[in-house]
């Protein structure tokens, strides 16, 4: 039979030699990788395009591609005041990037694509910038039927995307 403190000192022992194995194992590339996760990622632009069976929103970043939640809300609102965002539709998407920021540590925005553009291509009607506070950075897009859509990201560059599907166009 062994000792319990026999079996801490052996435990404690073992995970310490792991310890310094693992740390001795991570490559120089995944160190500053960690270090470049752990800063901030910067929203940068967003933009748009119409193809023959999808309508496309892109949204650009400078870091990586944090986390994202798209999700239908019955209305778009400014985060912060509350106020109604004025675009015309009667079906909305809110994406939600977090953490994420549209300013740099001073304040300056470093978000320069549209705060609110009205849009007429064949399911996308319009996009809006609604919020930039406390790590999460949100977009609104408005419809005018029920948007069907799937998202994705894209590397080199950084960037978000929402396809949303409809009839042919050709």
């Amino acid at each position: 039979m062994i000792h319990p403190p026999f079996r801490r000192i052996v435990a404690l022992a073992s995970g310490a030699l792991l310890a310094a194995g693992l740390s001795s194992a991570v490559p120089a590339s995944a160190a500053i990788a960690t270090r470049t996760q752990n800063q901030t990622p910067l929203v940068v632009n967003a933009r748009w395009g119409g193809h023959p069976t999808y309508d496309r929103i892109v949204i650009d970043l400078q870091g990586f591609v944090p986390g994202v939640s798209v999700t239908p809300v019955p209305h778009l609102v400014y985060d912060g005041s509350g106020k109604p965002v004025p675009l015309a539709g009667k079906h909305f998407l809110e994406i939600r990037l977090n953490p994420a920021a549209a300013h740099d540590d001073a304040g300056h925005s470093t978000y320069q694509g549209p705060r609110l553009q009205k849009i007429n291509l064949s399911k996308l009607k319009g996009l809006a910038l609604t919020g930039d506070f406390e790590g999460y950075v949100t977009f609104g897009a408005a419809f005018d039927t029920v948007p069907y859509y799937r998202t994705f990201s894209l590397h080199s560059p950084e960037r978000f995307v929402v396809d949303i599907a409809h009839q042919n166009q050709c």
